[in-house]
């Protein structure tokens, strides 16, 4: 498939979650609900967010992890580990079941990027000024 019909079948696949926006990047793209990025896109194939949890359903499922291996840089040519994985076949012709793995997605991608924001710094309250020596 091309990029862009790719792409609108993601769109079409997750439409129970409501509108999702595709990003490029690098050699593949982000799908996006709410600002959050909950699916990675590569060679045609949709991974999911996931946690610890839901690494063991998709395992249950056959499915498995997107693996990234850097050519250069200091990481050149280790296996990373990017936290998506595949979204199972049966999901792929199913917007109900997709819509379903999307959604436990989408709330994992939630909790870690509210869990990354930083905190906001409180400001101490100033007092009243102090008097001036004469």
């Amino acid at each position: 498939m091309a990029d862009n019909s790719f792409h609108e079948y993601v769109k079409e696949l997750f439409a129970g979650l409501g509108p999702v926006q595709i990003k490029r990047m690098f050699g593949g793209a982000g799908g996006y609900a709410d600002g959050v990025m909950f699916l990675l896109l590569d060679n045609d194939t949709i991974h999911i967010k996931v946690d610890d949890a839901l690494k063991v359903e998709l395992r249950e499922e056959g499915s498995g992890p997107f693996e990234w291996k850097p050519q250069n840089g200091p990481r050149a040519g280790e296996t990373i580990d990017l936290g998506y994985w595949r979204l199972p076949e049966s999901a792929l012709d199913d917007p109900d079941e997709a819509a379903v793995w999307g959604r436990k997605a989408l709330a994992i991608a939630r909790a870690k990027a509210k869990a990354k924001k930083p905190k906001v710094k409180k400001v101490a309250k100033k007092g009243a000024p102090k008097k001036a020596k004469r």
